[in-house]
């Protein structure tokens, strides 16, 4: 009975989630230790409960009845998205939620889930192949339909995670090198722009070495250089019809002395949050930054100042460690699996998941711009607790069937 459990069951998946989880929970008691603290972490507890049933549902549900409802799912959450666009409610300007028994519902989250797992369900079918431009276009249209009903709502950190897919799916799935370049190339080129020339040029510079070192043909190479070069100059024309509060937390993030008490107050009150614990930090439910509430709800995009400040260098590490245990285990389950589904769609969700550390942690330490973002496990937010669950059971679903084809 043990050698079975030792085989099939993915205890150190199961583990490191629990104690993610259980992190986030004294972190949002923590976080709201005042006249609201009952009502947000009994929330956040129920869900946590929720979520574990999840988590076991999705851990040892058939990894083909995973792959076959992929396409239905996808359908429904297609649906859905459009519903809420209609009916949904509105909370900090985007019309993203469903009121359910008094809880809040966001389909999005849930969506990233059934997306990486139609995506996975389409290139791991034996007719399809990558080197069809057809193929190619579906699977990047499987992945830009919900980004773009998600950027209707509008949800702009949401739809970031999306598109963040893109490359790491199709690297996996085995596209061609030069049409990843020709993805990645604008990116680079774009961000540089936002920091000013120099960077802009420089941001050419490694366009260019990487459409050159990929191409297959010199044509094709100037073509996708120019559309580059087109769309870094394009940034400020885009950056100039953003929403004005979308303009303030990219000037924040890249001056965020320039307006301390407007947009960039957040995240320099995450600053001197983090900074101030030291490195054993001041003890749970001491930090002055936390329990005095300096930074406007703490509990959400920001949780990482609670284990920052009041654990110190340690709780903080200890944070990064567990993710980076986490994301390395869905690695390793993508590499190990003879499934291409398993494989796919784990790549798919260690691309969501790192993408939401690296970003939350990044503008809880001022190092990039404030999206709305929230951190994995920690954050108070049940839809996004769940939906993470449920990749987790995922992976140890994966991890139970590495051997099937």
């Amino acid at each position: 009975m043990f050698e079975y459990f030792k085989e099939y069951l993915d205890f150190r998946t199961l583990t490191i989630t629990l104690v993610l989880v259980a992190i986030g929970l004294f972190s949002v008691y923590s976080a709201t230790y005042d006249a609201r603290a009952g009502e947000i972490f009994q929330r956040q507890l129920l869900w946590s409960g929720i979520g574990v049933l999840a988590l076991l549902g999705a851990a040892f549900v058939p990894l083909r009845t995973v792959q076959r409802i992929a396409f239905p799912l996808y359908g429904f959450s297609i649906l859905v998205l459009l519903i809420v666009l209609v009916l949904g409610r509105t909370i900090a300007g985007s019309r993203s939620w469903f009121g359910v028994g008094g809880l809040g519902v966001q389909p999005s989250e849930f969506a990233k889930v059934v997306t990486v797992l139609a995506v996975a369900a389409f290139v791991g079918r034996t007719t399809t192949t990558l080197s069809s431009r057809k193929h190619l276009a579906i699977t990047i249209g499987l992945i830009l339909l919900p980004t773009l009903l998600i950027l209707a709502q509008p949800d702009l950190g949401t739809a970031l995670v999306f598109l963040a897919m893109i490359l790491p799916l199709l690297y996996w799935a085995g596209v061609d090198n030069f049409f990843l370049a020709v993805l990645i190339s604008p990116v680079i080129v774009a961000v540089g722009a936002l920091f000013g020339t120099t960077l802009f040029v420089l941001g050419v510079a490694v366009s260019l070495v990487l459409l050159m070192l990929t191409r297959k043909n010199l044509f094709a190479a100037a073509i996708a250089f120019a559309g580059t070069i087109m769309v870094g100059l394009s940034v400020q024309l885009v950056f100039e019809r953003l929403p004005s509060y979308q303009q303030k937390r990219i000037l924040a993030f890249i001056s965020p002395e320039a307006d301390p008490l407007g947009a960039g107050y957040n995240v320099l009150q995450s600053k001197v949050a983090i900074g101030s614990g030291g490195f054993l930090g001041k003890g749970f439910l001491k930090g002055t930054q936390t329990q005095l509430n300096f930074i406007p709800e703490q509990w959400t995009d920001f949780i990482f100042c609670v284990p920052g400040e009041e654990f110190g260098f340690l709780g903080a590490s200890l944070v990064l460690l567990l993710f980076g245990l986490l994301l390395f285990r869905g690695l390793t389950i993508a590499s190990v699996s003879k499934n291409s589904f398993s494989s796919v769609a784990a790549i798919g969700f260690v691309s969501v998941l790192t993408f939401h550390v690296f970003v939350n942690i990044g503008m809880s330490m001022g190092l990039l711009p404030v999206v709305g973002i929230p951190l994995p496990f920690l954050s108070y937010g049940g839809s996004a607790l769940v939906a993470n669950m449920i990749i987790a059971g995922l992976f140890m679903n994966f991890y139970a069937n590495r051997k099937e084809h």
